[in-house]
């Protein structure tokens, strides 16, 4: 897959400090010209692969048109896209899920840096914003147009195998619960089941990346790229701080996750109840899952959010307001989900826990609605592709 080939190929541009803002927006600008150059060269792949055969009418009309009228009545049935194709099931859901997950993170990713710095609990002066488009305006004016980005190619590299896993692992569950739970029908438990256990392998594959790529979006950020980052954490804190902040991830992802699946699936009853595709029900749905599912577990992100930045102002923070009977390293990093829930009270009040809420909303609805939408697309189109070929096989073999 060429998502693998990011991480086999990917020779990471030199950046410097969050300090040279124009130097840095200039790598992170090569850096992006690079991506969109690789994702260009997946999706022509894909897109030429599946073309010749979808669009492919014309020899199948002149074969139609010596077959029997109960041959064709047979044959031109519409496959059922939500079912499986056989023989290229978790393939196929594999690839539309790694293609969304790309597009969706990629696509969004500059309002994910905002959500980042916005989370902040002790923001420098300089990186304090009212909304979401006065934080994009002024990291655009004062650190370069490409500094929102930094940080994108660490994000693809995990999206692709992670959203492969995530979608893959989803549509099985959800189907082999189902015939359990609710036999022929549509069932809101295992729905939610499903898209919790389908979280788990999401989430351990990107929570290294995670930590990455919100540590490079924070204001004044002093990795000059990927590989010094993680070769700080590594070198400084260990590799346990790639996944310091995966419990308190997984108690963050498994409600938004069970609640986006549930609201999706009810929302597609209602929108789209005979299941066909349906690219303006897909995005609505989506759009509505996520601003529901984030809204409510906000309050998890801002505490995964600390514990992935261990951020320098909230410590420093922490440790001038110590007792006297304390070391000066008692607050030398912030670890657990209660220690972060703490943290966060204590800087913040109960207003710090919905820190950055209304980026979040704002990244999460369009973000959702950009991978269901994807996903179904490349969902129907592969499953046409088995179809018509299974079509194709079936018509020569009876000439």
């Amino acid at each position: 897959m060429e998502a693998d080939g990011f991480l086999r190929r990917r020779r990471m541009t030199a950046e410097t400090t969050g300090s040279d803002p124009g130097v840095a927006g200039a790598s992170a600008g090569a850096e992006v010209r690079w991506l969109g150059g690789r994702f260009w060269g997946v999706s022509e792949s894909i897109v030429g692969s599946l073309t010749p055969r979808i669009g492919g009418e014309t020899e199948l009309q002149t074969v139609e048109f010596i077959r029997s009228a109960q041959d064709a009545q047979t044959e031109d049935t519409e496959p059922d896209y939500e079912g499986l194709p056989q023989g290229a099931s978790t393939s196929t859901h594999m690839l539309a899920g790694a293609v969304a997950g790309i597009m969706e993170h990629c696509i969004m990713f500059p309002i994910d840096c905002v959500k980042t710095r916005m989370q902040s609990l002790q923001p420098d002066p300089a990186a304090r914003y009212r909304n979401v488009m006065d934080a994009l305006r002024r990291i655009v004016a004062t650190e370069g147009f490409w500094r929102p980005l930094r940080g994108l190619n660490a994000t693809a590299v995990g999206a692709g195998p992670a959203h492969a896993l995530y979608f893959a692992s989803y549509e099985k569950l959800k189907k082999t619960l189902s015939d359990v739970i609710h036999p022929g029908a549509n069932s809101h438990l295992a729905n939610g089941t499903a898209g919790c256990a389908a979280t788990l392998l999401h989430d351990a594959i990107m929570n290294p990346t995670e930590v990455v790529k919100q540590r490079m979006q924070m204001y004044n950020s002093p990795y000059r790229g990927v590989k010094d980052c993680v070769r700080a954490v590594w070198q400084k804190e260990g590799p346990a701080a790639f996944y310091r902040s995966y419990t308190t991830q997984l108690t963050m992802n498994v409600p938004f996750q069970a609640l986006h699946f549930m609201t999706y699936e009810y929302l597609q009853e209602l929108l789209n109840p005979h299941r066909q595709y349906n690219p303006s029900s897909h995005m609505l749905s989506g759009a509505l899952a996520g601003a529901i599912a984030a809204a409510t577990t906000t309050p998890l992100d801002v505490c995964k959010t600390l514990l992935n930045t261990q951020e320098s102002l909230a410590l420093s923070s922490l440790s001038s307001g110590q007792g006297p009977g304390q070391s000066q390293g008692a607050h030398r990093h912030i670890s657990g989900l209660a220690h972060a829930f703490r943290t966060v009270y204590r800087l913040g009040g109960l207003k710090g826990f919905f820190r950055g809420v209304q980026a979040r909303i704002i990244y999460q609805m369009p973000s959702t609605a950009i991978s269901w939408s994807v996903y179904e697309f490349f969902k129907y189109g592969l499953t046409q592709h088995q179809h018509n070929k299974r079509r194709t096989q079936h018509m020569e073999a009876d000439i």
